[in-house]
């Protein structure tokens, strides 16, 4: 097989649930994943992540920062008073009138770095966001912030959720999705560049959470159109109680489980020359 491009193919949500965190480390053992980010707040985090480690050096393991799942791992009683994480639908419209907590903010990113660290034994190889929340006003400066503080700038790359338009357009899976997280993410690159952050350039994979689109589109568009240094995110795992608690995505991450799996999703890969990588490429 002939490669003619490389591309991260991330699955977000380890430590969501047993059953997320179990389908990702299937995919990872079968080649069939090339980075997975961990919501390091979640008890689920410290249960399943004794099981990357065999896989650290087949895939990229980063923090999956979380700011409207589960609980945060110390006190923040401006933004969860009640000791849980707003949904997004309460935090962005704070977010964007510049209302979030900034000393909160900060430390509990520091927290979520320590969880990942303690945890895990190493540095996260790369940071992005549940629901894309690092990209946020206050969320995305003290991100920077705090990994510049830690001198991982060049040794961390970060997780740009934007593409160019004309890419979106064309793909008319998750469009408006795309098309909203694209604003949200405005500068976001510039500013990560400025902090001697790699980024990623080109980003796909966003699709419903129902079964109304099949696994296979989904994925036949989100690997086309690709950008310069691409990273596809999907949202593979099997149902279990812990998840149903949590995420309205059920019948959906079984299909993209299913999917990529298969000796379809093999084959598209090859006939697209298409090889799996851990991080965006100089």
């Amino acid at each position: 097989m002939s490669f003619s491009r490389s591309v991260i193919l991330c699955a977000d949500d380890f430590g969501l649930a047993a059953g997320v965190s179990r389908g990702i480390v299937e995919l990872a053992e079968m080649g069939r994943l090339s980075a997975t980010g961990a919501m390091s707040n979640m008890p689920g985090w410290r249960r399943a992540a004794p099981a990357l480690i065999p896989l650290r050096d087949r895939i990229a393991v980063g923090l999956h920062l979380n700011f409207t799942v589960g609980s945060p791992l110390g006190p923040m009683p401006g933004l969860a008073p009640s000791g849980t994480f707003p949904a997004l639908k309460d935090l962005l419209p704070k977010a964007l009138k510049r209302q979030l907590p900034d000393t909160e903010i900060a430390e509990e990113i520091g927290r979520q770095i320590d969880a990942f660290e303690e945890t895990f034994g190493d540095t996260p190889a790369f940071v992005d966001g549940h629901q894309h929340v690092h990209v946020l006003p206050a969320i995305r400066p003290a991100l920077i912030q705090a990994l510049q503080a830690r001198g991982y700038a060049g040794r961390v790359w970060l997780r740009d959720p934007s593409d160019k338009a004309t890419a979106i357009l064309r793909r008319p899976v998750g469009r408006n999705k795309a098309l909203i997280v694209k604003s949200l993410a405005r500068g976001f690159a510039r500013s990560a560049h400025a902090a001697g952050f790699r980024t990623n350039k080109g980003f796909s994979g966003f699709a419903p959470l129902d079964l109304s689109v099949l696994a296979a589109r989904i994925f036949e568009e989100a690997f086309s159109k690709l950008g310069a240094r691409p990273l596809v995110m999907c949202h593979p795992g099997y149902v279990d109680d812990e998840l149903r608690a949590l995420d309205p995505a059920l019948d959906s991450r079984v299909a993209e489980l299913n999917y990529l799996k298969s000796e379809a999703f093999r084959a598209l890969l090859e006939e697209r020359g298409l090889r799996l990588v851990p991080a965006p490429l100089p």
